[in-house]
């Protein structure tokens, strides 16, 4: 799995027109923390159980259209849910698989806030909230 921080990212989304952006946290982090501009959404688990979602990797499959080589962008809130993410499709036979360094909001900061030391919203890059 390759990692890059949110710019290189989205500079990659760029210059690659078939490259997807997948972020794979909860359907209400989407929602209402907000979202990269273009990304779909997958949800690696949610709550209240947060069990893993078995049939996530058939669901990227489907988006991909079955082309396991095309170029997978993963994002979660700070970078980890998406490495997990990103090994459970790299176990389904993708073989281009991105994780995006500091997620949505970012590492904690000193007073357990998000949003402040990094992150792709943090970056200045395009996203919105519904």
């Amino acid at each position: 799995m390759q990692h890059l921080d949110p710019l290189a990212a989205h500079a990659f989304l760029q210059h690659q027109p078939l490259a997807v952006l997948v972020d794979c946290r909860t359907e209400i982090e989407h929602m209402y923390v907000g979202h990269p501009a273009g990304a779909e959404h997958v949800a690696w688990q949610e709550g209240p159980d947060w069990e893993i979602d078995p049939k996530f990797a058939d669901k990227v499959k489907r988006l991909v259209r079955g082309d396991l080589s095309r170029p997978l962008l993963l994002i979660c809130r700070s970078g980890r849910r998406s490495v997990d993410a990103g090994l459970a499709l790299e176990a389904a036979g993708f073989t281009n698989v991105i994780n995006v360094l500091e997620g949505f909001e970012g590492p904690l900061d000193e007073d357990y806030h998000r949003g402040k030391l990094g992150g792709w919203r943090c970056r200045g890059l395009p996203w919105y909230q519904s």
